[in-house]
């Protein structure tokens, strides 16, 4: 008996009928990104370890849990990519992109499949896609905002209109480090309380406490000291100047002083955009989630070199979007079925359907050798805008039936017409396409 193999858990087919709306995402994203000026990169799936090691942070989930990482035949310890950032700051600074004659911000952008090793659910594979943006070489907060406005319009853009900003920021490095002195003093007298995750990262990263899944970890960190009451002046000035741009372009926004995000290379601005379905019934979720992360280019050998980006999840935006029953518009329609009547007339209409493409139509023609009334069966079903028949008589004769499946016009037609300007045919033939 022959084995029935199944995908990897964690993984999807995706079909046509829901491939349609991922092309649509993309395509849209491409749109407003060039909108945006805003240019495509393409990074590899694999990196070395220590490119995401280094960026994300040696207390995060994705190292310490989800990252699928291993030995190639070399023995190079390489991981298969968690998130985009990472890559694309690493093709930043090996191809030397911070040039003086590099244009300022260098803005690109990215879509692609990312795995992490983690219990799939919905919304949520082990083998998942992003689209995500990156900006380098601007401290300014209006850049932030830019990146913001830019996440706004896109989602609304894809049709989810019950749509939620929480924004915070980490300040500057002066900002943490006293803010993760005055965490670690909270959260020292609770330690016994706290979860194993949670007792790890207490002295290596507090923040992340801040960031726990476990519900008496949250219970805890309520009453934790926040983050805004250690702004330095300067951290201060940058979030002002985020919100009072925000407001200048009328987004609205919540200010989430406990939001930190998952990954340690995040500093100022820090933002989720949430996306609410009552047909999903599960509240607001976050779709799209960023900020800025001045000091990373650094880290990966590059000069000190600002960057402020975004990053969001495919599946779970498609399952909003079809619980939201956004209209996929078809990019496809059919233009011409072709119908052969007889055995001798399949080389003609092959030929047939192959001009009518080339004349930059769709087409399609029967490869069942069915009857004439199932084909036009089929043509009706696939909603085709003509049908070309031809039979033996008409092969004979060198013509070819062209009806308007809209009004039942139907004409005979010169098959040298045909082969020389097809749409110049359908447009005097016919009043109406």
């Amino acid at each position: 008996m022959l084995m029935r193999y199944q995908r990897p858990k964690g993984t999807a087919d995706i079909l046509p009928g829901d491939s349609q709306t991922w092309q649509f995402v993309e395509a849209t994203a491409r749109q407003l990104f060039a909108n945006y000026r805003f240019e495509e990169i393409r990074t590899p799936m694999f990196e070395n370890f220590e490119v995401f090691s280094r960026t994300s942070g040696d207390t995060s989930d994705i190292v310490t849990k989800e990252m699928y990482d291993f030995k190639d035949k070399g023995d190079r310890h390489l991981s298969l990519r968690p998130e985009g950032t990472a890559g694309v700051v690493r093709a930043f600074v090996e191809n030397k992109l911070y040039g003086p004659e590099t244009q300022k911000p260098y803005k690109v952008y990215y879509m692609g499949p990312m795995f992490r090793y983690e219990r799939p659910q919905s919304g949520r594979q082990r083998q998942f896609h992003q689209i995500g943006v990156e900006a380098f070489g601007s401290d300014a907060p209006e850049l932030d905002v830019e990146v913001i406005a830019l996440g706004m319009n896109l989602l609304s853009k894809l049709g989810l209109t019950h749509l939620r900003l929480a924004l915070n920021t980490l300040g500057d490095k002066e900002t943490r480090d006293n803010y993760r002195q005055a965490l670690i003093d909270f959260l020292e007298p609770h330690f016994d309380e706290l979860s194993d995750d949670s007792k790890v990262r207490l002295h290596k990263n507090p923040l992340r406490v801040l960031d726990s899944k476990d519900k008496h970890d949250q219970e805890i960190v309520v009453d934790a000291p926040s983050i805004l009451d250690f702004l330095t002046p300067d951290a201060t000035a940058h979030f002002d100047r985020v919100k009072a741009s925000l407001d200048a372009l009328g987004i609205a926004y919540d200010v989430d002083a406990t939001m930190v995000r998952g990954l340690d290379y995040y500093n100022h601005t820090i933002f989720e955009i949430m996306a609410d379905s009552p047909a999903l019934g599960e509240g607001y979720t976050t779709v799209l989630a960023g900020g800025r992360y001045n000091g990373l280019v650094e880290e990966l050998g590059g000069p000190d070199m600002p960057g402020v980006g975004f990053g969001l999840g495919v599946e779970r935006l498609v399952l909003l979007m079809q619980a939201e029953k956004v209209a996929i518009p078809n990019d496809h329609p059919l233009d011409v079925y072709v119908v052969g009547i007889g055995d001798d007339t399949s080389l003609e209409t092959l030929k047939l359907v192959q001009a009518i493409r080339q004349a930059g139509l769709t087409a399609d023609r029967d490869y069942l050798s069915r009857k004439p009334k199932a084909q036009f069966k089929t043509a009706n079903r696939l909603n085709a805008a003509y049908t070309l028949t031809i039979g033996d008589q008409e092969l004979a004769n060198q013509t070819a039936n062209l009806k308007s499946m809209a009004t039942g016009e139907e004409v005979s037609v010169p098959l040298a017409d045909i082969y020389q300007d097809f749409q110049n045919v359908v447009a005097t033939q016919f009043t109406a396409k």
